[in-house]
């Protein structure tokens, strides 16, 4: 559990204004009720109106701070009352403060009135109302103030604490400590940091040499890859406090916070050393200060400015390590990465089938699992995912097991939950039509059809037209390994996979569908990347695109690769060069092997789902040429489940 460092209190703010709320209405009505119907006037204007013929006082009440007085006027001294009315007599009660010192008025009043006006003393009960009036509308808006700023700052805040950090503080007895045995599958990542882990332990064997630790390490990799896991271990595995916080809790709406916020953090964590002190998403706060004044960020600015005085000014031979984790690692401050500062940076990538086995056999120490389940077979199911996918296949599968009341979990619950994780939720509900039934079928045939016949594509684990999530169809392919690199063969046979469903509809019905759009956003990216990232290409070995180290999807972390239009013409011409090469095969592959799109079609809209001893015994009975991969991966498939 993790320690917060501000203790909760109980909420009597809310209570405290609403009652302050009530007394001052209270008194407000009793102030109104008082002077009610009363026009205040300055004291000047009141001796111009007294002087002016027509008008005549009554009742006069004269007190020690002010003058009241019933005062009858005529229609051209309406004007004084500031009301625009124009009666021709009207009477007004008016309230006047009163000058101390002059007794001018009292003469005319013994004149005028024959002494027929009253000397009023303020009475102890009426000053005491109105000092509790002022004092608890002072502490009601106080009190407002405080609890507006509370909204603000956060639930448990307080106007003291705004300053403060508001990191969590994980210790070795919490009992969700991690160690490295809680983390697989980023073996050279926990490699790197065991040397962190042996200063935190043993600090003499570093120092007696005259080494120096490294003051900052910064985790780099894809979201769900472990970062944070794997600095919450380093801190488990050496038995340290860890101080956790993420760049955003830094920057507030008032400036200078921020900064005020890091000196807290590093005054504790100092007082606390030996420790850890994790930022997680380091880019929040860490990005690369403007060149241009007027465009600056001043309060992130601040905040990362104390960031590098701060890491700059520590000692790591006190015990304190600083560690961050961003998905973003191009857009941060040059300052943060110099030597001195974050001058270790570890990559923490997807991992490969190992790593994912590996992380498997962990996350599967929590579930009941049955004899049928091999972790191997999942692995390679499931390339390119990250731990944190994985994790939640895991649990995925538990779920569905459970859902059918099994006593363990099968390999058939491991199966629906990858095609729930990499395709979506299966819709049966959805009803097709018996036509758009065969389309789909057709157009699920052709994609089967050509990944079995192009070399180098991935082979194919199972053919459905179930509907799942967004697809009316789709095509599951398990691939033999990882792949760190791929020729512009394996492109080609990626973009021809892609293009052969909208080709076999085309064979079929003559005409294609809008069921293809996502293939041919497939098939035109890698065409691009292969023109303008990769050189693969009539334009030579070039580079257009600015796209830097940027691990979040569908992110370039650069301009877009700005080009003269020319050269962009050129790109787009050499674009659809390759993809209509790709088509042109793929368009005569399917006609020569009309027979057997035909009969993978009508076996998919009876049975709806093809596996792949299925799909082999259909293909080998039609006699199609099939890729050496393929017809292995496949005889593979049917040898484990025969």
């Amino acid at each position: 559990m993790a320690d917060n460092k501000q203790g909760r209190k109980p909420r009597t703010t809310t209570t405290i204004v609403v009652l302050s709320l009530i007394a001052i209405s209270a008194l407000s009505a009793w102030s109104i009720g008082q002077e009610s119907g009363q026009v205040s006037v300055g004291y000047g204007r009141f001796k111009q109106i007294l002087n002016a013929p027509g008008a005549t006082l009554r009742n006069v009440r004269i007190g020690r701070n002010d003058i009241r007085a019933d005062i009858v006027t005529r229609d051209q001294f309406s004007g004084f009352l500031a009301d625009g009315r124009s009666d021709s007599l009207r009477t007004t009660p008016l309230r006047v403060v009163r000058v101390a010192g002059d007794d001018t008025l009292l003469s005319r009043f013994d004149t005028q009135l024959g002494g027929d006006y009253q000397i009023e003393e303020d009475s102890p009960i009426r000053a005491a109302a109105q000092f509790a009036f002022y004092l608890i509308a002072i502490v009601a808006t106080g009190l407002i103030a405080l609890l507006s700023m509370r909204r603000i700052m956060g639930g448990n805040s307080t106007p003291f604490a705004f300053g403060r950090s508001k990191h969590k503080v994980y210790v070795h007895s919490d009992a969700a400590r991690l160690t490295f045995a809680d983390v697989a599958g980023i073996e050279e990542a926990k490699a790197e940091l065991r040397e962190v882990v042996d200063f935190l332990k043993t600090p003499e064997r570093f120092q007696s040499l005259g080494g120096r630790i490294p003051r900052g390490v910064l985790l780099v990799g894809p979201p769900g890859t472990g970062k944070t896991m794997l600095a919450r271990s380093v801190a488990g595995e050496a038995d340290v406090p860890f101080f956790s916080i993420s760049g955003s809790d830094f920057v507030e709406l008032f400036a200078g916070v921020g900064a005020s916020r890091v000196r807290d953090l590093f005054r504790e964590a100092e007082s606390r050393a030996p420790c850890i002190i994790f930022i997680d998403e380091l880019d929040a706060m860490g990005k690369a200060r403007s060149g241009n004044g007027a465009g600056s960020h001043e309060e992130r600015e601040q905040t990362l400015n104390q960031l590098l005085v701060e890491m700059d000014g520590f000692d790591t031979n006190r015990g304190v390590i600083m560690m961050a984790a961003t998905t973003r690692p191009e857009i941060l401050d040059a300052a943060l990465l110099r030597p001195g500062r974050f001058d270790r940076t570890v990559v923490v990538d997807r991992p490969d089938i190992e790593g994912r086995e590996a992380i498997l056999q962990v996350h599967a120490r929590s579930i009941v699992m049955g004899t049928d389940i091999d972790l191997r077979k999942v692995a390679a199911l499931t390339p390119g995912t990250a731990g944190a996918d994985l994790a939640n296949l895991v649990n995925e599968a538990a779920l569905l097991a459970a859902r059918r009341s099994r006593p363990a979990v099968s390999m058939a619950d491991f199966d629906e939950a990858i095609e729930r994780q990499s395709v979506g939720l299966e819709r049966r509900s959805r009803i097709m039509r018996p036509e758009e039934k065969n389309r789909v079928a057709v157009h699920e045939a052709g994609h089967a059809l050509v990944a079995c016949a192009i070399p180098g594509s991935d082979p194919v684990h199972k053919v459905s037209i179930i509907p799942r999530g967004m697809a009316g169809g789709y095509v599951l392919q398990r691939p033999d390994g990882d792949r760190s690199l791929m020729t512009r063969s394996d492109l080609e046979s990626r973009i021809k996979v892609a293009l052969g469903g909208t080709i076999a509809e085309e064979v079929t019905f003559g005409e294609i569908s809008t069921g293809a759009t996502s293939d041919l956003q497939k098939a035109n990216d890698i065409a691009s990347r292969m023109v303008r990232e990769f050189g693969m290409s009539r334009l030579g070995r070039i580079y257009l695109s600015s796209a830097e180290m940027n691990y979040l999807p569908g992110g370039t972390g650069g301009d877009g690769g700005v080009c003269s239009e020319a050269t962009a013409r050129e790109v787009d011409l050499e674009v659809r060069f390759i993809v209509d090469n790709c088509l042109n095969d793929v368009r005569h592959l399917l006609t020569d092997g009309r027979s057997t799109l035909d009969l993978i079609a009508a076996l998919l809209v009876e049975k709806e789902v093809i596996d792949g001893p299925e799909l082999l015994s259909l293909l080998t009975a039609s006699s199609f040429e099939m890729s050496e991969a393929a017809r292995k991966s496949l005889l593979e498939v049917a040898g484990s489940r025969g």
